[in-house]
C-alpha cells in the first residue's frame, strides 16, 4: 500500500480542546494524541457532528483550540483546517468532475486502489457516482492535504462490509504515520476496532469510558 498522509508537520503533538463552546452546547475538554484514535459516542441529536464542526471552526463557538504550543487563534483559519481536517459523512461537491475538487490529484490517484475505486474515477462526473464512491473520494480528497489530525463523522455510513473493511485498513495505517483521528460513529463494533480511547457525549460535556 502506498505512504497515506506523511507530511512536513510534526507527527509527535496533541490536539487539544479546552472549554470549547457552542450555541447549545458544552463546554467540552478533550485532547487527541498523534496516532491515536479517540471515538465519540451518544444518541442521534446530541450533536456529534457539530462538536467535530466546532473544533474545525465551521460553526459558531467559544474555547481554546490548538495543536501543541500552536493556538487555532493564531493561524489563519484555511491553515487550521488543512492540519485539522473535517470529513463529513456527507460532504460538498460543487463542480461537474470529480477531479474538480482535488488539490492534490496524484497523491489521491495513488490510494484509489486502497479503498477499492477503480483508477479512471477522478476524470467521472460527480453525477454519476454511487454515494459510497463520494464518500471515499471525499475521505482521499482530505487524506490528500496530509493533515496532521483527522475529524471523521460516520466515514464508512454508506459503505458495504468490504468497503468499510478497506476504509478501516487505510485509518489504521494513518494511525501508523502519526496522524490522529477524532471519530464519530454509529457502529459500536467500528470502535471497537479503531479506537484508542473512547467518549460518551451529553450536552453538557464529554466522559471517558472503558474499552
Amino acid at each position: 500500500m502506498p505512504p497515506a498522509a506523511a507530511t512536513a508537520h510534526a507527527r509527535n503533538a496533541t490536539l487539544h480542546i479546552s472549554n470549547l463552546s457552542g450555541l447549545v452546547s458544552g463546554p467540552f475538554d478533550l485532547q487527541v494524541n498523534s496516532g491515536q484514535c479517540v471515538a465519540i459516542a451518544g444518541p442521534s441529536g446530541i450533536g456529534k457532528s457539530l462538536l467535530l464542526r466546532m473544533i474545525a471552526d465551521l460553526d459558531v463557538n467559544h474555547g481554546e483550540v490548538g495543536i501543541g504550543q500552536q493556538t487555532r487563534a493564531g493561524m489563519p483559519a484555511p491553515a487550521w483546517r488543512r492540519r485539522v481536517t473535517y470529513v463529513a459523512a456527507e460532504s460538498g461537491w460543487w463542480g461537474e468532475h470529480v477531479a474538480e475538487h482535488l488539490r492534490q490529484p496524484q497523491r489521491v490517484s495513488e490510494l484509489l486502489a486502497a479503498v477499492g475505486l477503480r483508477a479512471d474515477i477522478l476524470a467521472a462526473p460527480v453525477a454519476q457516482l454511487s454515494s459510497g464512491e463520494r464518500q471515499r473520494l471525499a475521505l482521499l480528497r482530505a487524506i490528500s492535504q496530509q493533515p496532521q489530525f483527522l475529524l471523521l463523522d460516520e466515514p464508512t455510513s454508506a459503505l458495504d462490509k468490504h468497503s468499510m473493511a478497506q476504509v478501516e485498513t487505510l485509518l489504521q495505517q494513518l494511525k501508523r504515520e502519526g496522524c490522529g483521528l477524532l471519530l464519530v460513529s454509529h457502529d459500536p463494533a467500528q470502535i471497537g476496532r479503531l479506537a484508542d480511547r473512547v467518549f460518551q457525549m451529553s450536552h453538557s460535556g464529554l466522559t471517558e469510558q472503558h474499552l
